[in-house]
């Protein structure tokens, strides 16, 4: 390309540009191109008014300056002050072969030039074929970057819009964030393309809660170092004792099998007082704070995500009030109503997912600056051998626990202590009861 007329401006003086702004379209005897420019800056003059015809590569068409200078200086700037016009060269090569035989911009003499950006110069060329590249950039208007800020195409990337297809309603063209909303609402849905672009995911911002359980367990899982006891217990006689209780009840309460599992935490704490227990830093020092009272955390699932609510002094706690303090303690997590000194604290933690009768097992995370923290599976029914000769096996309920501890708190061997007086307790019952 040696000479090109100017298109329709799409920028006029006092415009602030921006690198991948479209400045003016330039039309050749092959197609008409978009100038997009590629610094930052104002324009401040028009040298080369929307119609001129065969204007020469490296003419100066316009002026702009850095932002925040005074463009009423350019006012009277003349295209003679910028240097004059240049004729095209009599003997260039044809616009077919040069298009045909490099690229633009490879440095050479013989390949095809393109318009200068924009800036003002004085310094005239003596051959004209010889001016210096100046880094602009034609294309055509097909292939070129959309006109769209950073924003836009990040909007159109997350609504998984083509941007290339969006037709822009902004000066010059330009997409605006309305021309993407639009372009999603208005393209059908059952259409292959509107599938195709349709994104395959979806963000939800995380709430508060979510990044408050998310910070504490990677807390947990940074500074307490986990390791990991279990044990197969049978429930089979802490089952018949629920039943009986449940039946003579009368409706006053209906007991849970976590009900008796949390007392058996707080029994095996007493025993065990080493796990109910905490690693804290107070007045300077490093000091493990072994608490009087078992105030067990039970892990409830809310619709905005997992609370443990505390039963206080379960040591001191019957099982109906300790199944009447779960209650309610899970009903108001799940309605959101609980007090921070309700589910701030504690000092042993149960998490069981016994409901699902597809988790046999799981290890659980331990609830800072908690030591320990039990999962429960759930109960499955296993063929033992009999104490009965003449039938061989006979059907126990078992449940798998895995204890979690934090070994800067509890030893492995206290840990394994902890699991067998837990153990003992589950299934011998009536122990509870004492």
């Amino acid at each position: 390309m040696t000479a090109g007329n100017i298109g329709a401006w799409q920028k006029k003086p006092g415009d602030t540009l921006a690198p991948g702004d479209v400045l003016v379209e330039i039309e050749t005897d092959k197609a008409q191109m978009d100038f997009e420019f590629q610094e930052e800056g104002v324009l401040a003059k028009i040298l080369k008014e929307s119609g001129e015809k065969d204007v020469a590569v490296g003419n100066p068409i316009a002026v702009m300056v850095e932002e925040g200078e005074d463009i009423s200086a350019f006012e009277s700037f003349t295209l003679e002050d910028a240097g004059g016009e240049k004729a095209p060269p009599k003997d260039a090569p044809k616009e077919e072969a040069a298009e045909s035989s490099e690229p633009p911009d490879t440095g050479s003499s013989t390949s095809p030039s393109t318009l200068d950006k924009g800036k003002s110069t004085s310094e005239p060329s003596a051959e004209p074929q010889e001016s210096d590249p100046t880094g602009g950039k034609l294309q055509p208007s097909l292939d070129r970057e959309p006109a769209a800020s950073p924003s836009v195409k990040a909007l159109a990337l997350e609504k998984g819009v083509p941007i290339k297809h969006v037709k822009g309603t902004g000066p010059g063209g330009r997409i605006t964030k309305q021309d993407v909303e639009k372009f999603q609402l208005s393209a059908p849905a059952s259409t292959p393309t509107a599938a195709a672009a349709s994104p395959n995911y979806e963000d939800i911002p995380a709430s508060s809660m979510r990044k408050t359980i998310a910070n504490r367990l990677v807390q947990s899982m940074n500074q307490s170092p986990h390791y990991f006891v279990s044990s197969t217990l049978s429930v089979t006689k802490l089952l018949k004792l629920r039943q009986a209780l449940n039946s003579s009840a009368d409706g006053k309460y209906k007991l849970s099998v976590n009900d008796f599992l949390i007392k058996a935490a707080a029994v095996a704490c007493k025993k065990v007082p080493a796990v109910n227990s905490s690693w804290r830093e107070t007045g300077g020092q490093i000091v493990i704070r072994q608490h009087k009272n078992v105030d067990v955390s039970v892990a409830v699932a809310t619709p905005v995500g997992l609370m443990t609510p505390i039963v206080k002094s379960v040591d001191n706690l019957g099982l109906e009030a300790i199944s009447a303090a779960v209650k309610d303690l899970g009903k108001r997590a799940r309605d959101s109503k609980l007090k921070p000194e309700e589910y701030q604290g504690g000092t042993f933690t149960i998490s069981n997912m016994g409901m699902n009768a597809a988790v046999e097992r799981f290890t659980a995370v331990i609830n800072p600056p908690q030591a320990g923290i039990l999962a429960v599976g759930t109960t499955r029914k296993v063929a033992v051998p009999s104490g009965n000769e003449e039938s061989g096996v006979e059907w126990d309920d078992q449940i798998v626990v895995t204890g979690s501890f934090d070994h800067k708190v509890v030893d492995g061997a206290v840990g394994g202590e902890w699991i067998r007086e837990f153990k003992k307790v589950v299934e011998n019952p009536l122990e509870m009861m004492l």
